[in-house]
């Protein structure tokens, strides 16, 4: 499935709730569901700088696609990493780095996150994008 389909999915997914306190429990289910990170990958290699509370990524490549997988300590962030996990896991590094993000602006995750929470998950979609690069590079060398 495409980067943008799958965000098609999640913006009609988070248009079936009424409020934010729906959806903030949605994206808490989101991040229970979220496979468990090895915990040999929860290193400080792996933390993403900017975030407030701790995130581990850890990206590998598996057919010419990134796999991610990743953890956080608070509920919100998992769920928010979760989404961006279903995102762009699976999906090559040149289609990473082409896609955008508007679905955080189409469901009106940005504008409903603490300054720090905003902040932290643009840190996010920079250390995937960085590895995207990183993994394009590789495979052009």
């Amino acid at each position: 499935m495409s980067i943008a389909a799958i965000q098609r999915d999640i913006v009609e997914e988070f248009s079936m709730f009424e409020d934010w306190m729906e959806r903030y429990e949605y994206m808490i289910e989101l991040g229970k569901s979220l496979p468990l990170i090895d915990s040999k990958l929860k290193t400080d290699e792996n933390i993403i700088k900017g975030c407030q509370s701790k995130v581990w990524l850890h990206a590998y490549l598996k057919d010419k696609k990134l796999v991610f997988t990743a953890d956080s300590e608070a509920i919100i962030t998992k769920g928010i990493i979760a989404i961006l996990i279903r995102i762009f896991s699976h999906q090559s590094p040149k289609e990473i780095l082409e896609a955008n993000t508007e679905f955080i602006d189409a469901i009106g995750l940005k504008e409903h996150l603490s300054p720090t929470r905003a902040n932290g998950l643009v840190s996010m979609i920079k250390q995937i994008k960085m590895y995207a690069i990183a993994y394009q590079t590789q495979q052009q060398s």
